[in-house]
This record gives structure tokens, C-alpha cells and sequence, in this order.
């Protein structure tokens, strides 16, 4: 981690002496000095609306995974539901995420149903791609094999089809993981009381920039993080993989 870590140092080294050098006003481009004080004197209120963003996030990520996967099996197992729905599920990219937005506040109102269905609509998508992938990546050889010992489809699943697909499910995952955050943030863009997105949306109209980039330093940790436990739970899940790289 010593490369990352010495890059972004090198990078807020270069913004400071930027804000400094162009006698840059702090509602322009606040300096890394500044945020990270903002950051210190705010923490209580920028504390209070990552809680609610980060339970919109959570919710809606657990429900792209729920949906996601139980189609995914679908689709897999189902020619009908292949050809129905697969389609679909790909032209659903093609529309813009930040346009059903205004829709789902007027269906659902101010609370924090919209911005749970926003932050899995965006998730939903890669979880769904890459568990199909996973589970028809398995070994046709060990698929005949388990119908020559007669396997039902369930013991299919549990023992051959779930565990090859494994890495291509936790590829989908980490993918959902990183981008989760946005669907809460564009969520309350459009429409909230509370959450690190209106905070941002409040702070613009005051021309405080610097709490607008406090409010992205805590939102990127908070993505980095689910996409940490995301990874500590593909160590978890697939301890032959360790095994390997041992």
C-alpha cells in the first residue's frame, strides 16, 4: 500500500501548492488543509447525515444482491426466463439512472425508499451479469458428473455450480459494492431531508466547497470500506483460494 499512499500524498501535496500559488478562494477549490479542518470542526453534523446515507446503502446494496442473485439462478436454469428477461436486464443500462430518480420521489416519497431502490437499481446490474456468468462457467465434465450420480439440481447447485461461480459472483459484488454510494447520493440530490447528499446539495448553496469535499472524503471511505468487506468475505468464503496463492 506504500505506492497508493505515497501517490495521493503526492497529490494533496500538489493541491495545497496550487490553492497557495494561485491565491485560489476557498469557495472555488478549498486546500486539503482546509477540508481535512472542516472534516474536524463538522464532524458531529457530517457524522449525522452519513448515518442515514449509509443505511440507504446497505439497504439497497442487500437488496441488489437478494434480487439479483435469485434472477441470476433464474435466468441459469431457465430458458424461458433467459430469453424474457435477460434481454431487458441489459437494456436497462441504457437509460439513465438519474432520470427515474424524480419518478421514484413522487412514487415514494421523501423517506428513504427512494434513495434504497436508486442505490439497487445501479447494483443490481453487475451482480445479476456476473453471477450468470459464474454459474455457467462451470466444468461441463463436473456437471456430467453429477448428473451420472443422479444429483438433483439443488445438490447440483450447492456442490458444483455455487462454488465454481464463486469468484465471478464476488467480482460482481465488489463491482456493486464500489458503486452503491452513488445511487444514495443522486437519490438525495433529488429530493431528502437528511444523508451525505443533501448535506452536499446545502453546503453548495452556501458556497461552502469545502464541506461539499468533506462530505466526498467520508463517502469514498464509506464505498472503499464495503468494498473492503466485501473482500474479507471472499477470503472467508473461498479458503481454497488462499490456499493457492500460499
Amino acid at each position: 500500500y506504500a505506492a497508493p499512499a505515497l501517490l495521493l500524498l503526492f497529490f494533496l501535496v500538489l493541491w495545497q501548492a496550487a490553492v497557495a500559488v494561485f491565491a485560489l478562494p476557498h469557495y472555488i477549490l478549498p486546500s486539503p488543509i482546509r477540508v481535512f479542518q472542516t472534516l474536524g470542526q463538522s464532524w458531529d453534523i457530517l457524522l449525522l447525515h452519513a448515518g442515514r446515507t449509509l443505511v440507504e446503502v446497505l439497504a439497497g446494496f442487500g437488496a441488489a444482491l437478494a434480487v439479483g442473485f435469485g434472477l441470476a439462478v433464474g435466468i441459469t436454469y431457465s430458458r424461458a426466463l433467459r430469453r424474457a428477461l435477460y434481454p431487458l436486464v441489459i437494456a436497462s443500462q441504457t437509460i439513465p439512472v438519474i432520470a427515474i430518480a424524480p419518478l421514484l420521489i413522487v412514487w415514494f416519497g421523501y423517506d428513504m425508499m427512494p434513495k434504497v431502490v436508486m442505490t439497487a437499481l445501479i447494483a443490481f446490474f453487475p451482480v445479476v451479469v456476473n453471477t450468470v456468468d459464474g454459474l455457467e462457467a462451470t466444468d461441463p465434465d463436473l456437471l456430467d458428473l453429477m448428473r451420472l450420480l443422479q444429483a438433483d439440481w439443488w445438490q447440483t447447485f450447492r456442490k458444483a455450480r455455487f462454488p465454481a461461480g464463486l469468484p465471478f459472483i464476488f467480482s460482481g459484488l465488489k463491482i456493486a459494492a464500489a458503486v452503491s454510494v452513488i445511487g444514495a447520493v443522486i437519490g438525495e440530490w433529488v429530493g431528502a431531508d437528511r444523508g451525505l447528499g443533501f448535506l452536499m446539495i446545502r453546503a453548495n448553496a452556501q458556497l461552502r466547497t469545502d464541506l461539499i469535499f468533506a462530505s466526498i472524503v467520508i463517502l469514498s471511505a464509506m464505498g472503499i470500506l464495503l468494498f473492503l468487506a466485501v473482500c474479507a468475505l471472499e477470503r472467508i468464503s473461498m479458503p481454497w483460494e488462499r490456499g493457492n496463492e500460499g
